[in-house]
């Protein structure tokens, strides 16, 4: 039975990834035999506008390499927007800049970015055109749907709650979620995102909205949560998470 180390890069006032992720390793820990230990470096954010997020991500180079000194065996970038703020394709950009720092500091490791992540598994899932929920202001939610279609996934629908403080966003009630995703048209939609966000919680309400409108569901960091445990050469499922980790997709490629 092996131990992994997950990094964490996290904005300051994300409390939810620090939860979520470790929930969803822990489901898997019920079915198979790897254990998982959780290590964060924070980024100095409180407030979800692009200035806060470019001075932010500015500061991940650091956090890569303090995750690095603790030899994590892979390194997560736990902020969808502040990638996707920073123009169309750069959870590439990040993910290779991230990756050099860790081992130019003796401690290789792969890196998974949220946003990346998300793409990834809209693509596994084979989702054409989806409908995403995100909690950003209109501007910064706009600019997240720019990104998945220059990804090319069409975004039949979505849904701005404009929440611009971090904290108010990590307090959003999951359970409003379910109304919320279904007053959107998902007629021509193959998959719901009902987080774009890894700091607005969505977990205990996944297969809830499954349940009720008959397509998969998945959040940003159901998305993360699969690509590290790829990124890790884990099979990538845990029970509770939805579509994207019953199984189905468990050994799915990682992709760029």
């Amino acid at each position: 039975m092996r131990t992994f180390r997950i990094g964490q890069i996290v904005p300051s006032s994300n409390v939810t990834m620090e939860t979520e992720i470790p929930a969803i390793f822990r489901a898997r820990e019920a079915v198979a035999p790897e254990r998982f230990t959780f290590h964060s470096s924070r980024m100095r954010m409180k407030h979800v506008r692009e200035e806060e997020l470019a001075a932010m991500d500015a500061d991940s180079g650091r956090c890569a390499a303090e995750l690095s000194d603790a030899r994590v065996d892979v390194l997560g970038y736990a902020c969808l927007v502040a990638i996707m703020s920073l123009g169309r394709g750069y959870h590439r950009t990040s993910e290779r800049n991230l990756a050099a720092i860790a081992a130019e500091n003796g401690a290789p490791a792969p890196v998974v970015t949220s946003a990346g992540a998300l793409v990834t598994a809209l693509h596994l899932i084979g989702a054409r055109s989806i409908t995403v929920v995100c909690p950003y202001l209109k501007p910064l939610t706009e600019t997240v749907v720019g990104y998945i279609r220059d990804e090319g996934v069409e975004v039949a629908d979505y849904t701005a709650l404009e929440i611009p403080d971090n904290l108010d966003v990590a307090a959003h009630d999951p359970k409003n979620l379910v109304g919320i995703a279904a007053a959107l048209d998902h007629r021509d939609a193959d998959a719901i995102v009902l987080s774009a966000c890894v700091q607005m919680p969505s977990l205990e309400t996944v297969e809830i909205v499954e349940q009720e409108l008959g397509k998969p569901v998945l959040s940003a960091s159901i998305a993360t949560a699969h690509q590290l445990m790829r990124a890790l050469d884990l099979p990538a499922h845990a029970p509770g998470a939805g579509t994207l980790l019953a199984g189905g997709y468990a050994d799915a490629p990682r992709l760029s």
